[in-house]
């Protein structure tokens, strides 16, 4: 059976040191960088199925890597660890192509789980997209199978979970969509921080969907969403 690969950037030589090697007994390949360079040719040698970023790295950050990656590889998953936890700088990591985030310290234990949960939800069989058709949503097109946003000739890469929410939203015009079930679809998980996820991620497609008045994301509190498209 191959092993997972896991491309993993961290400056940090110590806390580098154990976080492969403790990937490396749970059976991942593991590829391990100590800053920004060479990531883009590290990904295209080494095919990993995952990447975790360290935020904070020397000549290139993460969140600059993740906006790289997304546009060359945007269905390549993406985890950040970092120490910033507020709102702004978590929505910065989602905009950048991050699928999931990490406070600083953390467990391994967590980490293999993120890692797991991340990586069944991204399997093609498990992609509830419809991977032929293009969605009208007012003035623009929406195109899951090659995760893009058209309005006129701009083009909004989308990311794999961004790409999720928005089919989920689509596939549910005008109706209601309960937030456990959205959180059970996509993150596999009801848990608070996957409801902060939610949170951030619906922050963004109300701005990439802005353009047209007639699109609103509307939040039921206590629901979930409703997603009106007149």
């Amino acid at each position: 059976m191959n092993k997972i690969k896991i491309l993993y950037v961290e400056d940090e030589p110590y806390l580098g040191k154990i976080v492969k090697e403790s990937l490396e007994s749970r059976d991942f390949e593991v590829k391990m960088l100590p800053d920004g360079r060479g990531v883009r040719s590290a990904v295209d040698s080494f095919q990993p199925q995952i990447c975790v970023l360290d935020v904070m790295l020397p000549f290139k950050d993460g969140y600059t890597l993740g906006k790289e990656l997304q546009q060359t590889h945007p269905t390549l998953p993406i985890i950040y660890l970092t120490a910033k936890t507020q709102t702004k700088d978590i929505l910065k990591g989602f905009e950048s192509g991050g699928n999931d985030y990490i406070k600083k310290p953390f467990s391994m234990e967590e980490l293999i789980v993120r890692i797991n949960n991340i990586l069944q939800l991204t399997k093609p069989s498990n992609q509830k997209i419809k991977q032929d058709t293009s969605v009208n949503l007012g003035t623009y097109i929406f195109h899951p199978r090659k995760f893009e946003l058209h309005h006129g000739e701009q083009i909004k890469k989308l990311s794999h979970r961004d790409t999720q929410l928005l089919q989920i939203l689509s596939n549910n015009k005008n109706a209601t969509v309960k937030r456990k079930d959205i959180l059970l679809q996509v993150w596999d998980d009801d848990s608070i921080s996957n409801s902060r996820n939610l949170d951030v991620y619906i922050t963004k497609l109300r701005d990439y969907l802005k353009k047209d008045t007639n699109l609103k994301i509307v939040t039921l509190k206590g629901v979930g969403y409703h997603f009106v498209v007149e």
